[in-house]
């Protein structure tokens, strides 16, 4: 592991599985109109999305790792959407797309985190 990563790198899968189940239940969660949110909606997803990908990936050792992580994060956000209308929610494909979006910039942000602490 990365020598200034190590710490960091323990908590990472503890704090990725909280981020699914706050997606998740934020996602979720029925209501009766959605909030006008500052930032838009789809920046939100984008955050979310990159926070997750970014923790599910900081401490993957190879590239298959981090390939099947990314897709789980893909497919995750994919299942949320298909999964939002029957919760009184609305599933968009242009979500979805910033799911994605977030995914990847998730994933290279840890990829160049664990690059600079490398020793």
């Amino acid at each position: 592991m990365q020598r200034g990563l190590s710490f960091f790198s323990g908590y990472a899968d503890r704090l990725a599985g909280g981020c699914v189940l706050a997606i998740g239940y934020l996602s979720l969660t029925p209501l009766a109109q959605l909030p006008d949110v500052p930032g838009g909606d789809k920046f939100h997803h984008l955050v979310a999305y990159a926070m997750l990908a970014f923790l599910a990936t900081l401490s993957r050792r190879n590239g298959r790792e981090v390939l099947f992580m990314f897709s789980a994060v893909i497919a995750y956000g994919g299942l949320i959407e298909m999964i939002q209308p029957y919760v009184n929610r609305y599933g968009e494909f242009n979500d979805f797309l910033a799911n994605g979006a977030g995914a990847v910039l998730g994933v290279l942000l840890a990829l160049g985190v664990t690059r600079y602490f490398k020793t």
